[in-house]
């Protein structure tokens, strides 16, 4: 065992996601995952060592399930006393215009975060369920607040600000605060050592069901397409992305929706999910590729064609913001696995040089691969990304 580890901890509203890391070689040396907490039985998965422990018991709060997990390191490993943990590491998402980067929990940074629930009422609050747990239950280490959103701190008034009457948009904290912030830079910042330069030019794909893009010049961010929510930006899984704000009043007017109906609509009933019936990329390229269903067929094409589309938008105008471009990096589960999509992007840029090449495009790897042609005017990587490894790092400043 190593002699510093550091427990990440993702405290859901029902579900506790945790992984013992290794800061300096990036290995995972334990990881679980408790499901379904406050239901009449939740489930518990614990990895160690290749050995899978699964055991359904019922779990009725998150104090419960944090002993569980604790149980489950002394009894399958790698016991507490020999993990070495020298920090608790906490996932927020969101902490506002406090933190612009990681904070040691103490009572009042704990009290910030619960500030700031309004702004993320999904998370924050499970959040703080996870901190009150772990400190209660582990108060002999630091306990430390990683932000998804501290890495957009440093954007410019220009990409943060958005054209609200200024005192109403003070008075409530309405600005952009961006997401999964916490991935964009430990890729960004991976990038520039990998490729051997520190002045890039980059934007950073963050596909997953929730999606996200970045521009990063000289490793600071100018630009990021979530605001004061996630729900804004890029098609995603369930989420419209961008859309018109007056949309929400037409609902209002024309189909008598409340405004926790047009909330839910446009957060877990729409993009992939609302244009297909599919959420899971895989399924829709299934539907795009069976020609026995061709009303399915069309309509799966229709919604690959938009989501391709606000990707070439957002690269479009940040190469502009950029005053140029020098990489565009895909990341997490579709970023990383997705063939199509990639060289849908591709050949859609490919009038200003972007090439890709095809055969390292469709190589199956976990490891950081560059996928453009050797004469593309765009180096195109793919870089998996690993934010419980850049959550251990940054909480072991503190340890």
């Amino acid at each position: 065992m190593p002699s510093q580890t550091v427990l990440v901890i993702n405290s859901g509203s029902s579900s506790i996601k945790y992984q013992l890391v290794d800061p300096e070689t990036g290995d995972a040396l334990a990881k679980g995952l408790v499901e379904r907490i406050g239901d009449p039985m939740g489930v518990i998965t614990h990895t160690h060592g290749g050995a899978v422990t699964e055991e359904e018991m019922p779990v009725p709060d998150h104090t419960v399930g944090m002993r569980e997990v604790l149980r489950l390191f002394d009894t399958e490993g790698p016991t507490l006393a020999e993990a070495g943990i020298v920090a608790v590491g906490h996932r927020i998402v969101q902490g506002g215009r406090h933190f612009d980067g990681p904070a040691l929990i103490t009572d009042g940074v704990r009290d910030l975060i619960e500030e700031l629930c309004p702004l993320a009422p999904l998370h924050n609050p499970a959040h703080l369920k996870g901190i009150d747990v772990a400190r209660e239950l582990m108060p002999g280490v630091p306990h430390v607040a990683v932000f998804d959103t501290a890495f957009f701190q440093q954007l410019p008034d220009r990409s943060a600000l958005y054209a609200l009457e200024t005192e109403t948009a003070e008075k409530y904290s309405v600005r952009r605060y961006g997401a999964h912030g916490t991935s964009h830079q430990f890729v960004s910042q991976e990038i520039a050592k990998m490729l051997g330069r520190d002045d890039l030019k980059q934007i950073v794909l963050h596909l997953g069901n929730g999606a996200s893009a970045s521009a990063v010049r000289c490793g600071k961010p100018i630009d990021t397409s979530m605001g004061l929510t996630p729900l804004e930006g890029l098609m995603m899984g369930t989420r419209t992305g961008d859309i018109d704000p007056a949309v929400v009043f037409h609902l209002e007017r024309v189909a008598g929706m409340s405004v926790g109906e047009v909330d839910t609509l446009f957060n877990k009933k729409s993009g992939m999910k609302g244009m297909t019936g599919e959420s899971d990329m895989r399924s829709v390229w299934a539907m795009i590729d069976n020609d026995d269903d061709p009303v399915a067929q069309k309509r799966a094409r229709t919604a690959m064609d938009v989501y391709v589309n606000r990707l070439v938008k957002y690269v479009g105008s940040y190469t502009a913001e950029l005053g140029g471009l020098d990489v565009i990096t895909f990341t997490a589960g579709i970023g990383e696995n997705d063939v199509h999509v990639r060289r849908e992007l591709a050949e859609a840029l490919s009038p200003f040089g972007v090439k890709i090449d095809v055969e390292a495009n469709k190589a199956r790897s976990g490891e950081p691969r560059v996928i453009s042609a050797p004469d593309s005017t765009v180096e195109l990587v793919v870089f998996p990304t690993n934010e419980e490894l850049a959550i251990a790092r940054q909480a072991l400043a503190f340890a």
